[in-house]
């Protein structure tokens, strides 16, 4: 997985000749840890983070001349590529104490990634799909907690009892509109029991 995939876009920024009290309202409206500071061609300057804020003296303070974020933020900048891998990235974040990394493409100033950013992957999507599809199944069965599911890689596996092959193609047709899902198998299970194990016939 790369850069490109996880970024967070557009980005929150700043110029170098904005003031740190209105860098400090950007942090705090949309709760993000740090602000790519750029320049009119877009190229990332530096950063101005939550720990610039602080030590700039302005926050928490009453009114006073206002301090630029060009005096204040964290140079040079770390900045990673659209096609930097994920692992590289962590790698930084961890290394360096970073909360967030501006993506780049050409010098100019794309995207940006925060820790919470490389959080989302871990989320699988396998997750995701198997809770969506869940809830798609519980509600087209009046609520009734008919069918299990589970799902590797795209892959989708439908174990329970169907009425009929009329159902079996639905409750496949329903699971393919999931967004992820690669291909669908339905396990019907039996009332036969082995050693007291229900029996399951194949798809």
């Amino acid at each position: 997985m790369k850069a490109q995939d996880i970024m967070t876009r557009p980005v929150v920024r700043v110029g170098p000749g904005t003031s740190v009290r209105e860098a400090i309202v950007l942090l705090t409206e949309h709760c993000v840890a740090a602000l790519p500071v750029v320049g009119t061609d877009d190229a990332v300057l530096g950063m101005f983070t939550e720990a610039d804020a602080l030590r700039s003296g302005v926050a928490g303070k009453g009114p006073e001349p206002d301090v630029l974020v060009c005096s204040a933020m964290t140079v040079p900048a770390e900045t990673v590529g659209l096609d930097t891998d994920v692992g590289e990235i962590a790698r930084r974040m961890l290394g360096d104490r970073l909360r967030s990394i501006p993506v780049v493409d050409d010098g100019v100033l794309v995207g940006i990634i925060s820790r919470r950013d490389m959080l989302t992957p871990l989320v699988r999507q396998d997750d995701s799909i198997a809770s969506h599809l869940n809830a798609l199944l519980t509600d087209y069965s009046g609520h009734r907690d008919r069918w299990t599911i589970s799902v590797t890689g795209g892959m989708v596996t439908i174990r329970g009892a169907f009425s009929d092959e009329a159902e079996r193609r639905v409750v496949t047709a329903l699971a393919k509109t999931v967004h992820g899902v690669l291909d669908v198998e339905l396990w019907e299970e039996t009332s036969v029991t082995f050693g007291g194990t229900p029996g399951v016939v194949g798809p």
